[in-house]
């Protein structure tokens, strides 16, 4: 224990504010991370799903991470889905992704547009808007 008050009120408001993230309802994620067993039962439903087709070694791909996590809270009413490539090949295989970071936006289960690259947020608003609107 420190003798100084001030690093002892520092140490009691940080164990407090940990306590209380302790405490808060855990948020149901936002991006689905996809794969064989979800795959085929998360596009097929009537909403809009956007997936992004990714690998871990992929520069342009993870620089589209943060883009592609704060545009799934700006659109609610699309699905936001993320398949690990390399996990994940046969899913690749089926629809063709070729090059990545690929984006396929589903609508029961049937492909109704494809972004490839790195978009950027302009173009995941597009496609989001295109679709949802």
């Amino acid at each position: 224990m420190s003798d100084d008050p001030e690093i002892e009120k520092i140490k009691q408001r940080k164990l407090e504010e940990m306590l209380k993230q302790l405490n808060q309802p855990k948020v149901e994620p936002r991006i689905i991370d996809l794969n064989d067993s979800n795959f085929d039962k998360t596009i097929s439903s009537e909403n809009l799903t956007l997936v992004d087709f990714w690998a871990e070694w992929c520069g342009p791909c993870k620089s589209m991470h943060p883009i592609f996590e704060s545009m799934s809270k700006k659109f609610p009413n699309v699905k936001f889905g993320r398949v690990n490539v390399d996990n994940n090949q046969n899913i690749s295989m089926k629809y063709a992704v070729q090059s990545i970071p690929t984006f396929i936006m589903f609508k029961s289960g049937q492909i109704i547009d494809k972004m490839m690259g790195a978009v950027g947020a302009p173009g995941i608003n597009m496609i989001c808007k295109k679709h949802s609107s």
